[in-house]
């Protein structure tokens, strides 16, 4: 009895527990966490901004809008011009009639802009936006990277169409139109795009400080629409200080044709609503970086 317990006691396999077994498990699980790379972010905005509802419906929306009133304006501009008296046509801007949808076209891409941060607030899912990258600068970025890649080509789709559907409009109703060969053509066309896509940023910036899909939709209407209609009947020097450098009003004369002496030239103009964007932004990314999800 007590060989044999001797020898199953000699013979029964150990069981040994290998640092290699277990160490290096943990790292493999963990590795990558909070490591997720710019590019990692561009990928995971732009799959966001792709399958949003919304997106298409902008772009589209634009496009309809840039066409149609562009159509209607032209159609209609044979008989107001016939009217005008020789002064008035000196100021006649065919390249301005062609491009008025962008009015329109600012707020529904500038909503846009809004509402790539908005919603995921709206939906929580900014919880996992910011687990997934802790680095909130990257993610911002990325959203407006991304944002930008999509407002500049939906801008310049507008403006070009936009401006072929005027111009021929004004050719078919018999007053001076322009073509592609003109060079204030492809400044406004351009010019009106750039535009667009500061719009879509402002918009984004907005949406961080705000987070409210409500609030910032009435604040971007208020920005866009509101301020610059009712800007002249303000007070003296507010009236005029908001006519001619209230950012979007001073960003809209890039798609103007004749120059108002009393307004900013077309690039300046644009560097003013530029500059407002600069600004919002770097507000919007401070905001960001410390407040809580």
């Amino acid at each position: 009895m007590t060989t044999t317990s001797r020898s199953t006691r000699t013979h029964t396999p150990r069981t040994r527990l290998e640092p290699a077994t277990i160490g290096p498990s943990r790292p493999e699980r963990g590795q990558g966490a909070g490591r997720a790379t710019f590019l990692n972010s561009l990928h995971a905005e732009w799959i966001k901004i792709r399958t949003m509802r919304s997106t298409l419906y902008v772009v589209l929306g634009t496009l309809v809008i840039g066409a149609g009133i562009a159509t209607l304006v032209g159609s209609s501009a044979g008989e107001e011009f016939a009217d005008m008296s020789p002064a008035d046509r000196l100021t006649f801007d065919p390249l301005s009639l062609s491009l008025r949808g962008y009015m329109m076209a600012q707020v529904t891409i500038a909503l846009l802009g809004g509402m790539t941060m908005t919603a995921e607030y709206g939906s929580r899912t900014v919880v996992s936006t910011l687990t997934a990258v802790p680095h909130r600068g990257r993610v911002l970025g990325a959203k407006a990277v991304v944002l930008g890649a999509v407002s500049f080509p939906a801008g310049l789709l507008f403006t070009f169409v936009g401006f072929l559907a005027g111009q021929a409009a004004l050719k078919s109703a018999g007053v001076p139109h322009l073509t592609l060969s003109d060079p204030t053509a492809w400044r406004g066309i351009l010019g009106g795009a750039l535009f667009l896509a500061l719009a879509a940023l402002l918009g984004l910036a907005l949406g961080t400080l705000i987070r409210s899909t409500t609030a910032t939709v009435t604040t971007l209407f208020a920005a866009f629409l509101i301020v610059p209609a009712f800007g002249p009947a303000f007070p003296g020097f507010l009236s005029d200080w908001t006519t001619k450098y209230w950012p979007p009003s001073a960003g809209g004369q890039i798609t103007t044709g004749y120059q108002d002496p009393a307004l900013m030239q077309p690039w300046p103009g644009l560097a003013v609503m530029a500059g407002c964007v600069v600004v919002l932004l770097t507000a919007a990314f401070l905001t960001f970086r410390k407040r809580d999800a």
